[in-house]
């Protein structure tokens, strides 16, 4: 592998675990149950992986990833990677963020807000709602959290009801919490 990536980027890189990751050919009926209820459409990952060695967290993880990330109704897909993005840039997770900025540059089929983001960071220069969203995210993951009332009212301002603001706190306290998860895992590398 190359060398540990310290940029924020909209380019995944490879997230490579210090722990070894399960083998599926080995894995026990346990880890392959939890495996079986993944975050995407795509590969099982070394994230993954990883966190099959513990296959009752990862039972329960998976679901509520998915539920937070990929439920219908309250805030768009787009805006919950923006959420992710906040949570991700504040705790410095280069991967997490290179996922989640891919990921909404697709949804958004448009580039210039993560360029924005990942240039001038809560001063980017943003459409007001995105604003609203990513600045909110980053103060609610900053430790201690930042975010107040004020930013609540700012949310409303910009047009978000109860439940996508409900959404939005959600991701970006996921991502609060798997940004961490991964940097004790692993990190990213330029092949």
């Amino acid at each position: 592998m190359g060398k540990t990536i310290h940029e924020f980027t909209t380019t995944v890189p490879v997230w490579k675990p210090y722990v070894t990751p399960v083998v599926l050919a080995d894995a026990t009926p346990e880890q392959l149950d939890a495996l079986k209820v993944t975050p995407s459409n795509t590969k099982v990952s070394d994230y993954l992986l990883v966190l099959a060695h513990d296959a009752e967290t990862l039972k329960h993880r998976s679901p509520l990833f998915n539920g937070v990330m990929y439920n219908r109704g309250g805030m768009s897909r787009a805006e919950r990677e923006i959420g992710a993005v906040g949570a991700s840039v504040v705790n410095q997770c280069i991967y997490c963020a290179a996922v989640h900025a891919s990921r909404y540059n697709q949804l958004a089929k448009e580039e210039d807000t993560i360029a924005a983001i990942f240039k001038d960071g809560v001063n980017a220069d943003i459409e007001p709602r995105l604003k609203a969203i990513f600045n909110f995210a980053v103060r609610l993951s900053a430790c201690p959290p930042q975010a107040d009332a004020t930013d609540m009212q700012a949310l409303a301002e910009a047009g978000l009801d109860q439940n996508e603001i409900l959404d939005l706190i959600l991701s970006a306290s996921l991502f609060g919490w798997a940004n961490r998860l991964m940097h004790t895992l692993g990190e990213p590398v330029e092949e």
